[in-house]
């Protein structure tokens, strides 16, 4: 089966090919500005012709969104590009996984399905790098143990420079030194290793808290940044929330 995954994000729209359960092409676009139905029927056709995808050849498209606004004018445009309705899925499409919450977000919920699917020996902690900072827990069984929501870390670095007359836009990269010796260097650091040290703390007391050494996987636009600064992170997927949604939507 040949499906396309969508997933809104406040930040991001991220879209995959998947060809059962293999994602071998993925793209992004962003979120904003907010475009028209016409608008985002040209630019999906745009990117399907630079990634040589025939709408014909598509089984199923299935959709996430945790902006509704959104939501109605993405699922128009693809319906008229494929000529068949998406798959919608959300916190209350059925799974194995017990999210325990109404107001849990369709990305919070398809991270966890995900690992469910992917790592079903441990306990498993998923960090998402997204528009918020968040880190979820699940359990063995499929039970969902609780989340965690923190500001996301492009979002704090916009209000940073946004709020100050003299900070300047940073590139998000790791600075050579901890201690900086000139703006850029300095803003690098506070940016980096002042999260890094957040997602440390948030697994440990998450282990603590859940008496076990979690399985820690990974995702969201900037994880590749923070994955490698640390060993507590022990798999890095930008494509886990689109698993997670191919893995919810598949049997509907």
């Amino acid at each position: 089966m040949t499906s396309i995954v969508i997933n809104i994000g406040n930040t991001n729209i991220r879209f995959g090919l998947f060809e059962d359960e293999n994602c071998d092409i993925s793209w992004i676009m962003n979120t904003k500005p907010y475009r028209t139905s016409d608008e985002l029927q040209m630019q999906f056709m745009m990117m399907y012709q630079t990634h040589h995808i025939d709408a014909e050849k598509i089984d199923k498209i299935i959709i996430g969104s945790v902006v509704p606004q959104l939501t109605h004018d993405i699922s128009r445009a693809i319906q008229k590009i494929h000529g068949k309705k998406p798959v919608m899925v959300d916190r209350n499409t059925h799974s194995e996984v017990q999210p325990k919450s109404r107001q849990m977000g369709s990305d919070i919920y398809a991270n966890l399905v995900a690992a469910r699917y992917l790592y079903p020996e441990k306990k498993k902690i998923i960090l998402d790098f997204g528009t918020a900072l968040t880190a979820s827990c699940i359990d063995e069984k499929g039970e969902t143990l609780g989340v965690i929501i923190a500001p996301g870390i492009i979002t704090s670095l916009n209000s940073l420079v946004g709020e100050t007359a003299q900070l300047p836009e940073i590139e998000l990269v790791k600075p050579k030194r901890v201690l900086g010796l000139d703006t850029v260097s300095c803003m690098q650091s506070g940016m980096v290793y002042g999260f890094l040290g957040m997602v440390e703390g948030f697994i440990d007391r998450i282990n603590k808290e859940v008496e076990d050494d979690c399985f820690v996987v990974a995702t969201g636009g900037v994880s590749h940044i923070y994955a490698p600064l640390t060993d507590k992170i022990h798999v890095a997927d930008r494509l886990h929330t689109l698993k997670g949604l191919y893995f919810l939507g598949k049997d509907l």
